[in-house]
């Protein structure tokens, strides 16, 4: 049976910084969830973000005491698209992260046809 060919994975504006800002642990856990998606398969913890927009996910990554959170879109056929990573500092997501995932999703590159 033929391996799965890996998706490639897009950082969108600073996401790639403010991942490798987050603590080991956590950046190493993100990581892992990513290559799940890469592969084909789902993160262990992630929920829609339909206020971000369709076909918005959020991977959710939880260290000793703190909360960390991608989100992606995984449903085009180029690439996965990380919109942005952040660390979550209430119950609710900050209205500021929101919004910078739904600019980064309308700043995306056209899909290609095929």
């Amino acid at each position: 049976m033929a391996e799965k060919e890996e998706k490639p994975v897009e950082f969108c504006g600073d996401s790639l910084k403010r991942l490798r800002d987050f603590p080991v642990g956590a950046r190493q856990e993100m990581g892992y969830q990513v290559d799940k998606l890469q592969r084909g398969g789902q993160p262990d913890d992630f929920k829609p973000m339909k206020t971000v927009g369709a076909g918005v996910y959020e991977i959710r990554v939880e260290d000793d005491t703190n909360e960390f959170r991608s989100f992606y879109i995984a449903k085009r056929k180029d690439a996965i698209y990380i919109l942005h990573c952040f660390q979550k500092k209430t119950r609710q997501t900050a209205p500021a992260d929101i919004a910078l995932g739904k600019q980064r999703l309308k700043e995306l590159p056209p899909e290609p046809s095929d």
